[in-house]
């Protein structure tokens, strides 16, 4: 297969890169900054249809590995900002690939559109535009993609690993507290994770089997005290995690909304109703059983492996 990656430079997309090249594939990468084995530099998020089939042309299939940042506040209202930072790029895309006769493509989706299938009664579209754009992403790009252009959506949880020197773009803050001295605590619930390399080769079975699926991915689930112990271990500072009490979680995510609204912005997850995930355990089975070890290595190396 000839693929063109779009984030190729990424933490996934670059993982996505090398399991193509080691399975005997052909990967053409695009990124918006021009670096080490980027072939084009475009910003698909403002190219026209015709602009990607150009890019398209003579491939088998596309893979979209761009990232967003959920969290970051915005101006409201965030809709309009979010449909075209994560819906109408991929609609295009997706009418591109069908018009040059492409014949398999995977977008690298959030594990929320998971869990708003698995419990509808949470309403997660209704209350947060990141996951109402999420689920229009993946039902618009497969309607512009038609019934020959099978449109795999990977339902991403926390990836870990590194590519260079891209990291998962929630890493930063984490990294700084596990090597602090502020303690450690935790409220109740978890969250599923997974490598960045474990990500690419399903990716790549899901291209290679011309897959049209929506696909969960995990490799293990973890508390979020497991996972500030893990990380703080992996950074060599390692120390008991003290359980934060539910309330003063909640108490503590109502002020950062309320925070939000005095200021006009609103963020993708919605303040007023984060507390609800986050205490709770987003967990996917099944998972696949692979060790996270050296992808929270890479994530979080040790000081004196920096």
């Amino acid at each position: 297969m000839r693929i063109l990656v779009i984030g190729g430079s990424g933490l996934i997309g670059a993982q996505v890169v090398n399991v193509l090249r080691e399975r005997g594939h052909t990967a053409t990468t695009v990124a918006r900054t021009a670096r080490p084995g980027v072939d084009h530099l475009a910003d698909v998020g403002a190219a026209s249809v015709d602009d990607l089939r150009s890019l398209l042309a003579g491939h088998d299939g596309v893979v979209y590995a761009t990232r967003t940042d959920e969290q970051r506040p915005l101006p409201r209202p965030i809709y309009p900002r979010f449909r075209q930072d994560n819906v109408e790029p991929v609609v295009r895309l997706c009418t591109a690939a069908r018009l040059e006769g492409l014949t398999r493509a995977v977008v690298m989706g959030s594990y929320y559109t998971y869990f708003d299938r698995l419990h509808p009664r949470w309403r997660l579209a209704e209350r947060h535009t990141y996951i109402r754009c999420r689920l229009e992403q993946a039902r618009e790009g497969r309607a512009a993609a038609g019934p020959d252009l099978p449109v795999a959506v990977l339902e991403l949880p926390f990836v870990f690993g590194r590519a260079g020197d891209r990291l998962p773009n929630w890493s930063g803050p984490l990294d700084r507290w596990a090597r602090s001295r502020t303690p450690l605590v935790a409220p109740t619930g978890g969250s599923a994770a997974a490598s960045a390399r474990s990500v690419a080769d399903i990716a790549v079975d899901a291209l290679e089997q011309a897959s049209g699926a929506d696909i969960p991915v995990a490799d293990v689930n973890l508390t979020w005290a497991d996972m500030l112990a893990r990380i703080a271990e992996a950074v060599g500072r390692r120390r008991r995690v003290a359980r934060l009490p539910a309330g003063v979680a909640r108490a503590a995510l109502r002020l950062g909304g309320a925070a939000q609204a005095l200021g006009g912005k609103e963020s993708g997850i919605n303040p007023r109703h984060v507390a609800d995930l986050l205490l709770t355990d987003l967990f996917v089975e099944p998972t696949t059983g692979r060790s996270l070890d050296a992808a929270l290595r890479e994530t979080f190396p040790a000081d004196n492996d920096r």
